[in-house]
């Protein structure tokens, strides 16, 4: 018997996360008013039986499988918290039968298992619930239609948001606390063809545990980026996709410069992360709270370091310069494809060259890769029609790092993620490139030991840390 197989939800939820580890089973399939379920060979099945007709209410029949399918398939669909990192590990069984207890518990399991965003979301034929781990949505529980408005209407309740607008997409917040857990959710509901759309987005409140030398940096690159952050005034910007931990990096870089004597303002949607002896504005563009009017009236604040959640328009880039002219150090985000791509992406926005050439001190693309889980990660012979056709190799490599599965990483062969860095000090002769606008300057790189994205991606699949279908796309995307 193959010991993979695909469990639908419904199914899933016959047994709850600790009755299906407790008794090592797995449903097979039910039939009117009885229920299969796979058992592990190896167990005694004496009572489970009796003891599971109780607690579900249906007659049982058990089927002997092999104890390799029941443990890759618990750790696969019935995810526990195995985290190390975990404050706390007694996962509450859930449901989505809970009733009233399904959304906290829905939360703080989601919280528990290390995942950044929950999705609620409607078809024709049925509603489920989604939670987003190491980057990969997972489903995670399918929800009667009938339910479904009733759970979208207490999420809204919660978040202060209007229950009887159904056809605009409305945004929100929930403080959440229970327990050990305070943390901020961020709520967008998006009507879609079947009913509305619940994205949750679970913030990380405390930036006091981040570390800007384990976020990924190599010891030259940590270097470069800090001579750029110690600078008086200008411009630090960090280009990268949504979710790839553009935020993170810049609170590990304000933890390094929040000081006594210095005033640090930001302006952010939404505030993720919350740092003591930092003011913290949150965006609220519906009253005309934007980037650049917030911006205009940090300069009458008397700042020190000014904090930019992102530029997105031509007016806050003209006031980031404008910011970073009169003596100010900002940081912020944008979305480009590498750090070179930031200066012709600010361009696009109407800030002349020579502007850009005099401010911008320090350009950092950053990506988010998978890790392979250290306990179950393979070695395998290198097959070249594994890269990108036009990608080439820096170094020699015989053999890569591939994933296995196992119940550490869920069955999914990655755990944990690490950031992938290109950073780009601007020097005088970088500066004339700008002013120029010449394309990417591939000998300057080289003469400076720049490492690009791919180059960064390379190192991790080296050293065994990442597989090439992880950095694939950012391989394809070299400049060789």
């Amino acid at each position: 018997m193959t010991t993979s197989f695909t469990l639908p939800t419904e199914l899933q939820q016959l047994l709850t996360t600790e009755q299906a580890w407790h008794y090592t089973v797995i449903p097979k399939e039910v039939n009117g008013n009885s229920i299969c379920l796979y058992v592990d060979e190896s167990a005694s099945p004496n009572g489970i039986a009796d003891e599971l007709e109780l607690l579900l209410g249906k007659t049982i029949i058990l089927e002997a499988a092999s104890s390799e399918l029941i443990k890759k398939n618990l750790g696969k669909y019935y995810l526990r918290n195995t985290r190390e990192t975990a404050k706390d590990k007694s996962t509450k069984a859930l449901s989505a039968k809970s009733g009233e207890d399904f959304l906290p518990s829905l939360i703080a399991e989601a919280k528990q298992l290390g995942s950044s965003d929950i999705h609620i979301e409607t078809f024709e034929e049925r509603a489920r619930v989604r939670i987003r781990i190491d980057g990969l949505l997972v489903e995670r529980y399918a929800i009667s239609k009938s339910d479904y408005p009733a759970l979208v209407n207490k999420i809204k309740i919660r978040a202060n948001l209007d229950i009887a607008e159904k056809r605009l997409p409305q945004d929100g917040r929930i403080f959440f606390q229970q327990e050990n857990m305070k943390f901020d959710i961020r709520v967008s509901v998006l009507p879609t063809l079947h009913g509305e759309k619940v994205v949750l987005r679970l913030l990380s409140n405390d930036a006091t545990s981040i570390d800007i030398r384990t976020l990924g940096f190599t010891d030259v690159q940590l270097e470069d980026y800090l001579d750029g952050v110690k600078r008086p005034h200008g411009i630090l910007l960090i280009s990268g996709p949504t979710g790839s931990g553009k935020t993170t990096t810049l609170y590990a870089t304000l933890k390094l410069l929040n000081k006594e004597t210095t005033n640090i303002l930001t302006v952010e949607d939404p505030i993720e992360y919350t740092l003591e002896g930092i003011n913290q504005v949150q965006l609220k563009e519906s009253i005309g709270l934007t980037f650049a009017g917030t911006l205009r009236t940090f300069l009458r604040q008397d700042p020190d370091i000014i904090m930019l959640g992102e530029i997105r328009d031509a007016e806050t880039a003209q006031m980031a310069v404008r910011a970073a002219l009169t003596g100010h150090l900002v940081l912020s985000t944008i979305h480009t494809n590498s750090a070179w791509g930031t200066v012709s992406r600010l361009v696009d926005m109407g800030v002349p060259p020579f502007l850009i050439a005099n401010t911008l001190n320090t350009s950092v693309a950053q990506r988010l890769v998978r890790l392979l889980c250290p306990h179950c990660r393979k070695e395998k012979e290198l097959a070249r029609s594994a890269f990108p056709r036009h990608f080439k190799l820096p170094r020699p490599i015989e053999k890569i790092s591939v994933p296995g599965g196992c119940e550490q990483c869920y069955y999914t062969g990655y755990r944990g993620r690490k950031a992938i860095y290109e950073v780009v000090p601007i020097d005088s002769e970088l500066s004339e490139c700008i002013k120029l606008m010449n394309d990417f300057p591939a000998e300057i790189y080289k003469q400076r030991n720049i490492h690009t994205l791919s180059e960064s991606a390379f190192r991790l699949l080296e050293n065994g840390e990442t597989s090439v279908d992880e950095i694939y796309s950012i391989l394809s995307h070299a400049h060789n």
